[in-house]
């Protein structure tokens, strides 16, 4: 079982969170977000999109909890004092639009991450902090590396073009 932690609990973190949550060999173990739990528990139903998601949530203290199983609420700005090491975080999810540099990111593995995922276009270069990755171009390459971007949405969809 993966675990994976969600910094930024906006459009992207939701979605992927949606998305991850049926997943078998996936356990979403916490997301941290500086907006208020009960507006992220909203918005995780309703989307203006994708509409309203069939999953019951709600709220217990400092946890989500969705359909039973319970997702840890953090409010923690510098992701260097995130509880990764605790939570045992193979994956941290870095969807806040914050932290778009390699070097900025590495401040999850420092907090106990094993991995981490930009999910926008990584503004510095390739090179020895981390590497743009698209499924079926380089993937092969994801194995040397543990902070990883997936490029733009744009990117991703010519990836089958290029291939």
């Amino acid at each position: 079982m993966t675990k994976i932690a969600i910094n930024g609990f906006g459009r992207i973190g939701r979605l992927f969170f949606r998305q991850a949550f049926s997943l078998d060999d996936i356990e979403i173990v916490a997301v941290n977000d500086l907006g208020n739990i009960e507006n992220l528990a909203y918005l995780l139903i309703y989307d203006t999109v994708y509409g309203r998601w069939d999953k019951k949530v709600s709220v217990k203290g400092d946890k989500l909890v969705v359909e039973g199983k319970k997702v840890a609420c953090l409010q923690v700005k510098d992701p260097a004092e995130l509880p990764w090491k605790k939570l045992d975080v193979d994956i941290v999810v870095e969807s806040t639009g914050v932290f778009e540099e390699y070097k900025k990111a590495k401040a999850h593995i420092d907090a106990g991450a094993k991995r981490v995922v930009l999910t926008a276009p990584a503004k510095d270069p390739d090179g020895t902090e981390g590497k743009t990755i698209l499924l079926g171009i380089n993937d092969g390459e994801m194995e040397r590396v543990i902070l990883t971007s997936n490029a733009s949405c744009t990117t991703n969809a010519v990836s089958p073009v290029i291939q």
